[in-house]
This record gives structure tokens, sequence and C-alpha cells, in this order.
């Protein structure tokens, strides 16, 4: 006899603890979600749920998914006072018991959450489809992406099978993309060559030049020296593969002006193919994240870089950027620096210490370099680090946002693989992006934010586990809703309303430090656009709710002024004809004006929505 097992027996509710009969737990609750703690502090309600900790103060509001707190702790400086010291070690132990690293899966509220929203009925598709659709996109993202940016799969490129069930590299999708001619085989050679099997392959192409970016972790040279024909010839066969596969613009390139045979230009650097082309491949950029030091030095562990003895037509480069280590050093550095009450009186150099926005500049400076080399020079990069997993994928996706329109759209979606604080980092980057190109992002700050909040907060099952194998052998896709059913298009609260499509549009952000601004909606969550209750909109509304007129003529004075500068600095990213009330509205937003200089009938909340997922959390 089958029988429907109900989410009450998957995840059955705990019994309400009240210190006072009388309290109201003083939020709504989410689907799965219960109170298991309830009672007062000095001058607060404090309730602990399986999701959540929140501390209602008379004006104020603390609500925070557990998942998102490192550690609690007793001081002197109060936060949330206690009138005996019994109490509040017994409330200390509560909240410690309460984010304690989970011992399964299953204890992760994001799958409560998904199984009572669907009443226990797991087979209802289309209940699931409805709070978990990551859309069209996100399922067939390998067959969309080689279409759209127009590989030839017939002459040039090839989708590999080889890493079907994640055979060959466990870390890496099923599919993989590498020039036709290679065979599975020689596939498995190079993977014994490269750390964790993680081999070259292809993972963006310029549709008007046919340069691509390709992606791997480091060979396995050692002090010994190994080499892999194989791997050498995958590497340079990228190249050649560009050639045969050049965009229009490298054809244009090649026809237009003079016979070549008088012209002193170099054919190669149009890579423009020809039934029997003989010109040489325009020469690979081998970006190596690491600097060279450490690259040499990891040869002491069995790996190392190319050298380009071997790699013919290929050329390496070092960037110099910190390892993963240095990483979480400077970002448990941010986090001190941000937490500090009061207010340290050397914020800039506490705040400079932590290099937190050095590491960003560089990240950014590798970025660019990339984007310059396949938008300018026409060239194919090869990028890896280590292991190819940290600030490989962060170099190469912010490429992608520099090179392409389209991935600065709502449409594009993000993975995680490990180590929040990395992926922070990147989320960090896009918002000085964001910041520098306010016009040409279609998602806004609050879209980051949401985020950053939610690859901690385990509410949504998309950046669980380390990478899709795993995800797919816990059946996560199906046990939990998707970040993406709430960031999807159409999903207003999250369009930038200054957006203006452009089809080849290419960044070129500045990466000095002194041009990144600290991202204060995260480090200082006082300040963020996604507010966690409804109170804290007031700091977003006008004070004259009723329809008062402007204190002062001096301060409608001073608005249009600060819009005028503000459209001035964004000379050459709007149109002439671009509303001057979504200009306003932005500035408003992006530089936090006073809520007495908003003119009348201006209510913030008609720009910057917060749902009740916001609400929440």
């Amino acid at each position: 006899i089958l029988e429907y097992i109900q989410a009450r027996d998957l995840f059955p509710q705990k019994e309400l603890l009240k210190e006072d009969d009388a309290l109201q737990i003083p939020f709504p609750v989410l689907q799965g979600e219960w109170v298991e703690f309830l009672g007062r502090a000095d001058d607060a309600i404090i309730a602990i749920s399986n999701y959540r900790l929140h501390i209602k103060f008379k004006d104020s509001i603390i609500n925070v998914p557990l998942r998102l707190i490192e550690g609690v702790e007793s001081r002197d400086e109060k936060l949330c006072h206690f009138s005996t010291f019994k109490q509040c070690e017994e409330w200390l132990k509560r909240l410690n018991r309460a984010i304690a690293h989970p011992a399964r899966l299953e204890e992760l509220f994001a799958l409560a959450f998904h199984a009572w929203c669907l009443g226990g009925n797991t087979d209802d598709e289309d209940q699931h489809l409805h709070l978990c659709r990551p859309g069209d996109h996100v399922r067939h993202r390998m067959e969309v992406e080689v279409k759209r940016m127009g590989f030839d799969m017939q002459n040039a490129w090839r989708v590999s099978d080889i890493n079907n069930n994640y055979k060959l590299c466990s870390s890496y999708p099923q599919k993989l993309l590498v020039p036709v001619w290679i065979t599975d085989k020689e596939l498995e050679s190079v993977a014994s060559f490269r750390s964790w099997k993680r081999i070259p392959v292809v993972v963006y192409r310029h549709q008007r030049n046919g340069a691509v970016i390709a992606r791997c972790s480091q060979p396995e040279i050692s002090w010994w020296g190994w080499r892999n024909t194989e791997d050498e010839y995958l590497v340079t066969s990228i190249a050649k593969a560009c050639q045969l596969d050049a965009g229009p613009r490298a054809c244009r390139t090649r026809g237009d002006g003079p016979d070549s045979s008088d012209s002193d230009f170099d054919s190669s650097l149009t890579g423009c193919p020809t039934p029997d082309a003989s010109s040489a491949a325009q020469k690979l950029l081998i970006l190596d994240a690491r600097s060279y030091t450490a690259a040499v030095a990891n040869r002491a562990k069995g790996g190392g870089c190319e050298c380009e003895e071997y790699y013919p037509n290929c050329e390496v480069m070092f960037m110099g950027m910190a390892n993963i280590h240095s990483i979480r050093n400077s970002f448990q550095s941010l986090k001190a620096v941000c937490s500090q009450i009061p207010d340290p009186g050397n914020w800039l150099s506490a705040l400079e210490s932590t290099h937190w926005l050095q590491h960003l500049s560089v990240m950014l400076k590798a970025a660019s370099l990339v984007c310059s080399a396949v938008e300018r020079e026409g060239r194919p990069v090869l990028v890896h680090c280590s292991d190819g997993w940290d600030r490989t994928p962060q170099i190469v996706a912010l490429a992608k946002i520099l090179l392409d329109p389209f991935y600065r759209t709502i449409e594009v979606n993000v993975k995680k693989r490990n180590h929040p604080y990395v992926f922070d980092s990147w989320l960090d980057c896009v918002h000085q992006l964001l910041k520098q190109f306010p016009c040409l992002f279609e998602f806004n700050e609050a879209f980051l934010v949401k985020l950053v909040q939610h690859t901690y907060s385990c509410l949504y099952g998309t950046f669980l586990c380390n990478n899709a194998k795993e995800r797919e052998a816990r059946n996560v896709y199906k046990r939990t809703c998707s970040i993406w059913s709430l960031l999807r298009n159409g999903n207003k609260n999250f369009q930038n309303f200054l957006y203006i499509p452009c089809h080849d549009m290419v960044l070129q952000p500045v990466c000095h430090t002194r041009a990144l601004q600290l991202w204060t909606a995260v480090y200082l969550p006082s300040s963020s656009p996604c507010t966690a209750a409804e109170d804290a909109m007031e700091i977003y509304l006008s004070p004259s709710a009723g329809g008062e007129e402007f204190s002062s003529a001096k301060n409608a004075a001073q608005l249009h002024l600060l819009t005028y500068c503000f459209t001035k600095s964004l000379s050459g990213h709007i149109p002439n004809n671009f509303p001057e009330s979504n200009i306003l509205m932005y500035f408003l937003l992006y530089n936090q004006i006073p809520a007495h200089l908003l003119p009348v009938n201006y209510r913030l909340q008609d720009f910057f929505y917060t749902d009740p997922v916001i609400y929440i959390y």
C-alpha cells in the first residue's frame, strides 16, 4: 500500500517553550517554520525558530536567519540585555545549539520549507515547479549558450560526454566543450595531467571575432618537469579551433582594404577561416591567477605552470591574486572592522588594513585583461589558478560580464561551488561594476544583496553542497526551492529602472582601489535596500506621507542641484530623453538622500519593493 508521507512526519514541529504565557510570536512564520523558544529580555521580545533569531525592540527589530550567525558570545555592550545572568546564559546556550553545524542535510531549513510548502505531496510536480522553477535558461544552459554564442559545431567544436555521470571529474559539468578533433581518449590523458582532472574546456565565445575563453586547473609539472603531449595538443588546438570558427568581424577585417599581398597587416590577427587556411592561429594567452613565485612553489606539491617552450604559440602571464587563505583572512578582518561598536575612530585605515578592496581591485584587473585580450586583440584565453575552482571562475565570470551584455541581464544565473567568502568577493566585484555602470545592468543592488543573503540563509537549495554532482546525488533540486523562483525575470522588485539594453557594449571599469567602494548594504546592513522588517522601510519614506510640501525651498534646490550633478556624471550612459524621475529615483537610492529631501508623493516603496520574502529575511 502506497501512502503519501506528510511533511509533519518528515519534519515534525517541536513544542514551543514560552517564558510567559501572555507572549505572542512577533512575526509571521514561514511554511515549515516553528518557534522553539519565546521569552522576554529587559527591553525586547526574543524568539528562536528553526530558521531565525528574532528580537523585537520597542523601535527596531533584529531578524536574522540562523545560518547567517557565525557565533554568539556574552559581552558588556548592550544589544539585548537580560535581568539576570542565569537568563542570559540560558539564551546563549539555546542560540548556540540552534546555530550548531548540522550533522545531516535534512537538518537544513530549506528541506522543511519545501516539504511543508508542498503539503507532503512530493509527486505534485506542477506545484513544485511553481515554487522552484529556475527557468529553461537554467535547465538547458549548455544547449542554449552554445547556440547563442554561435559555436561552429560541425567544423571547429564538439560537446563531449566523457564526463557523463561525472565519471571523469566530479566538480565539472557533465557536458564539456572541446575542439572537434580532440578525442575522448586524449581527454582522459589530459585529465591525468591536470590537478583534480579539471581539463581545459571552453566556456565562452566572442560572437564577433570567434575568440574563446577556456578554463582548467594547473598542470602537474612537479620538480621533475613532467610533460603531457595530449595536454599540449589540446591547448594549442583551442587556438586553432578559434581560427576555424572566426567571427564576422574578423572576416570583414580581412576582406576590407587593399589586397593583403600589398599590406603590412598581419593576417594572423584576423583568424578568418578559409578552406585551406594556412596562416598561424592567434597566440593563445594562458592567464595564471597566481604569482610566478606561487606557481613555481606549487611544483613542490606536484603542480606548476605551463612552460612556453612546450606550448607553442602560447604566452603565459601571472596575475598575482591572493590565495584562498588570504581571502578568508581578509574577509574575517573586514567583518570584524564593520562590526565594531562604536565605529572606530580610524575607520578608513582600519578598512584599508583588511586589504579587501585591494583584492577586489586585482580581481577586476585580471578580468579586464582577459576582456581586452578577447575583445581588442581577438586572442583566445585559458585561465587557471591552482585547482581551478576559486580564482579561476571569479576571473572568467567577471570577464564574461564585461564582454557580453547578456550576462548583465536577469536571465543569467549564478553557480557557487565552495567558500562563501570567495563568492562574496565575486558578487562585490559585480556590485562595483553596477556602481560604475548604473544603466547597463538589468538587475539592481537588491538582486545582488539577495544572492549574498541566500548564500548563507539555507532557505533555498540553490547553493547547497559543493557542486552539481553532490546536488544531484542528494536530490537537492526536487527537495528544495530555487532562489531563481524569487529572482526570476519579470520580478520588478529586482529590476534596475535605469537599465538601457545594449547589444555590444563592452565594459571598461576603473580598477584602482581608490575607485572602489565598501559594499555598505552587505557589510553595514543597516543601509541595505533589502530590509529585514517593514519598520525599516521608514528610512526610505518621507515623513510627509500625507502629501505635505517640501520643508523648505532650500531643500528642493539642493535636491535638483544634486540630481543635475548626478545626471552629468552619467553622461554617455543615458539617452537624452530618459525620464528625469527615473534619474532622480536612482540618485536617491544609490546615494541615500535623507528622507526629508524627498519630493511630494515620491514613495520609494513603489520603486524598491519589499515582498513577504524580503520581509521575512
